[in-house]
């Protein structure tokens, strides 16, 4: 079962074991600039607002009514985190225009350990800001219009037919669950105005291999959603409501002294295998061969506060006041 509180979707599976369910939210970031160089994590600011398709099912696409699901605005060149909490262990796919977020490999339901990780486990992986590039580097999750051939899908499947985000959520069986859990704890085709996600700036992020195994999931259940999203214009026809106003830029926040995050785990196994999402080539890059001129606010920054997050303490990057 699916649902949306908060803005954030939360995944629940009575009939596998009481304590399982999760949830996801989509952060709005800072825009790192897509100069090649790495940087350390961006901050969150809010969550986008999310909507149920159903809820404005006279006033979107007839392919958005067949998917169902939700959708959120962004603005163009606009960036994205994934924020996840669990305390029931989950695998987690994602998808961008039905291209795996992880390995580059066409969208299928089922979780798949070769040739690479196609899956998160969480809460071992607190969050997501990009399509994995190998080696322990993203690239930043950026909003880009369909039929422009800069996001992943088009890159990779030579067309733009889906766009926004696919997600899948398996829970794992309940004798794994219950044989790890420490005794002392009880836990309970392309529609005019539709964005894709592209590939932006580089960062560190570490994926985690699965400590689990593939044959602890239970794979013969799972819920799936499609994240639609939408550009800032289109929102306000479809919802009469104003979208969030655009983040700062990278250049305006590193002036201001404001903290950038890093965040390592060195007792978990990290992904290194590069993949297909290794060749992307960047929203910047793919400006520039197409003589369209620099990507705008994209100015390299050294950032001088960068804080250390530890696994152990409060995760700080969710932003919300």
């Amino acid at each position: 079962m699916i649902e949306l509180s908060g803005n954030r979707l939360r995944f629940s599976f009575p009939e596998v074991h009481r304590n399982a369910s999760c949830s996801i939210g989509f952060m709005r970031t800072l825009r790192i600039p897509d100069d090649n160089r790495e940087y350390p994590l961006p901050p969150g600011f809010s969550r986008f607002p999310v909507k149920h398709v159903d809820d404005y099912a006279r006033r979107v696409p007839a392919s958005w009514r067949r998917h169902g699901g939700v959708f959120l605005p962004m603005y163009q060149s606009e960036a994205m985190w994934l924020s996840f909490s669990a305390a029931y262990p989950m695998a987690v796919k994602v998808a961008a225009g039905k291209v795996s977020a992880l390995t580059g490999e066409p969208w299928h339901d089922n979780l798949s350990k070769k040739p690479n990780q196609d899956y998160m486990v969480i809460p071992e992986q607190p969050w997501l800001d990009g399509f994995y590039a190998g080696n322990g580097l993203i690239r930043q999750f950026l909003a880009m219009p369909l039929g422009d051939g800069y996001t992943a899908e088009e890159q990779l499947a030579g067309k733009g037919r889906h766009g926004g985000l696919q997600i899948v959520v398996y829970p794992i069986k309940a004798a794994a669950y219950e044989d790890r859990r420490p005794p002392e704890k009880i836990m309970m085709g392309t529609v005019p105005g539709a964005m894709g996600l592209a590939p932006g700036g580089l960062m560190r992020q570490q994926i985690h291999e699965d400590p689990f195994g593939i044959s602890a999931w239970e794979q013969s259940v799972g819920s799936r959603c499609f994240v639609h999203i939408l550009n800032s214009l289109q929102y306000v026809e479809v919802t009469n409501e104003k979208p969030p106003t655009t983040p700062p830029t990278a250049k305006d926040y590193t002036a201001a002294g404001l903290p950038w995050f890093d965040y390592y785990d060195a007792e978990r196994k990290a992904l290194t295998r590069p993949n297909k999402l290794s060749g992307l080539v960047s929203v910047a890059a793919e400006m520039a061969l197409e003589g369209e001129g620099p990507l705008r606010d994209n100015e390299p920054v050294s950032p001088a506060n960068v804080v250390k997050l530890s696994k152990k303490g409060p995760v700080v990057r969710e932003g919300d006041f």
